[in-house]
């Protein structure tokens, strides 16, 4: 009963949310839980039949199979998804999910970087190799920009405009920003280019990727986290750290010095200003430890 609706979903993700297929598959296993849920109690409904309490009777049922909040949460927001079709679509002239609840979740402050720290990383990088100049360069452009690992692995020459200071970035969902990159990430791209880059035999298809591999290709995103890993090590870092630390650094590194929440909104590509907010908290949790080591009242409670 319900194959038709989840192909015309299925189509909807792609073509008009242009997202991975990875993505689609996670939001159509939301859907099959739903409709093998609808099965097994015997609910033979069609989208526009189901009603909230139904979908609540669902949320209470995947709680119990074990699933975490985070999971529910997340299965909650795949739902509103399809009913965000089948209303566009006119399937549904009501979205019984608009009144559900989420699960509430602990947002987990990201570990960051310290400027020094990233520095100890960037100088633990071994430039007698010919991969430090092109490490350096992915490390100076990652803390400058503040990008996905994705999005730096798919980084095209085409769109760097470094005479201007900026690049073109291609986000979640195909969504371009431009954001802009400081001085020694230009400087180490350029480096990299002419000294490394211009020397290697290119693989086709990768003519326009910034970042090669030693056999003329793109590098991975599981590359990036290993080069992450061992740098940490080298430098003595003893935090738990990925790629995307270089990302929280950087919008955390932002709002403390008093960035506009909305530029650094822009710059992250968050299509929300709530994602954004979390480092309003990490700016709070900074100007606490603050006053903890500078201001005389508070060393004076330590002592």
């Amino acid at each position: 009963m319900w194959e038709p609706y989840k192909k015309g979903f299925k189509a909807w993700l792609r073509l008009e949310k242009s997202l991975a297929d990875q993505s689609v598959t996670a939001y159509l296993h939301d859907l099959a839980l739903l409709t093998q849920y609808l099965q097994l109690h015997n609910l033979s409904v069609r989208p526009d039949q189901v009603e909230e309490e139904q979908l609540q009777q669902f949320l209470r049922w995947i709680a119990e199979l074990g699933m975490t909040q985070s999971s529910q949460a997340r299965i909650l927001s795949g739902l509103r998804s399809f009913y965000r079709y089948c209303l566009l679509e006119q399937i549904t002239k009501t979205d019984p999910t608009a009144l559900l609840e989420a699960p509430k979740l602990k947002r987990a402050l990201p570990d960051t970087l310290s400027f020094e720290e990233i520095e100890l990383l960037i100088a633990a990088i071994d430039l007698s190799k010919p991969e430090g100049e092109r490490n350096k360069a992915i490390l100076e452009t990652m803390y400058s920009c503040g990008l996905r690992v994705s999005e730096l692995v798919n980084l095209q020459i085409s769109c760097l405009y470094l005479d201007s200071g900026f690049i073109r970035v291609i986000g979640k969902g195909n969504k371009e920003r431009l954001v802009p990159i400081g001085e020694k990430a230009i400087r180490q791209i350029q480096l990299y280019m002419q000294q490394v880059r211009a020397f290697q035999e290119i693989q086709p298809g990768a003519e326009d990727i910034l970042f090669l591999n030693r056999r003329g290709k793109g590098l991975s995103r599981v590359m990036i986290f290993l080069l992450i890993k061992e740098l940490a090590q080298l430098a003595g870092v003893k935090k738990s750290i990925s790629p995307h630390t270089f990302r929280h650094s950087f919008a955390t590194h932002l709002v403390e010095g008093g960035a506009d929440l909305r530029a650094v909104q822009e710059m992250l590509g968050h299509e929300s200003i709530t994602t954004t907010e979390i480092y309003t908290h990490l700016d709070r949790e900074f100007l606490r430890t603050t006053l903890h080591d500078f201001h005389p009242a508070f060393r004076r409670m330590k002592q």
